[in-house]
């Protein structure tokens, strides 16, 4: 049995608000029992996260004891590519016309920010050719546009929208480890303590 998480990712915080607002969200989740404040090896990926509190149930939409967390919270303040861990994603859908994008993704070494062959088409870079690349630039340097397709705008990378959770750019993510599912309602007051910024919800399994 593999390992799941799942990722609420503030897609408007900047470089410089990700450590308050990182402060404020695990400071209220401690107020409700829902993590510990002492932090542990209790998560992949990072050294240490918070374990989960006594009232843990709050946060899930099935409480059932079977199905208690067995992992922790882990907090990412820095710019990150959010993915799923496995699965590319099919489209992603344009802010500005709103036209959805088929990426036709081929395999690939596991990570989205990775740059995959393509064919191209009379010329024209493939689609996810053109997204992965951008994404490897957004990376580097926090910044990265692409062209629609559709209507030929130019778009900020952070700003498109991925199809089935499967991606989200950003400089704050709270990545829950083997818990059960988040409800709505926790991911609109994680939201709320964000400054009603945007946020994106990222499920995935390694």
């Amino acid at each position: 049995m593999g390992d799941h998480f799942q990722t609420i990712v503030d897609l408007d915080a900047t470089h410089a608000d990700a450590e308050p607002l990182a402060r404020r969200v695990v400071d209220w989740l401690v107020t409700e029992g829902i993590v510990l404040a002492e932090r542990t090896e209790c998560v992949l990926g990072q050294p240490v996260g918070n374990p989960p509190g006594p009232n843990w149930q709050r946060a899930v939409s099935d409480a059932d004891a079977d199905d208690e967390p067995w992992d922790g919270l882990a907090v990412h303040t820095g710019r990150t590519v959010f993915d799923s861990g496995q699965d590319a994603p099919e489209a992603v859908t344009c802010p500005r016309c709103e036209a959805t994008i088929t990426l036709d993704a081929e395999p690939y070494d596991g990570h989205p920010s990775q740059p995959v062959e393509q064919p191209t088409t009379t010329g024209t870079e493939a689609p996810w050719a053109r997204f992965t690349t951008a994404l490897s630039t957004w990376q580097d340097t926090g910044s990265a546009t692409v062209d629609c397709p559709a209507c030929s705008r130019s778009v900020p990378l952070p700003d498109w929208t991925w199809t089935d959770d499967r991606l989200a750019l950003g400089h704050l993510g709270f990545e829950f480890w083997n818990w059960p599912e988040l409800t709505d309602d926790i991911r609109t007051r994680i939201s709320g303590l964000l400054g009603g910024h945007r946020t994106a919800y990222v499920w995935g399994t390694i």
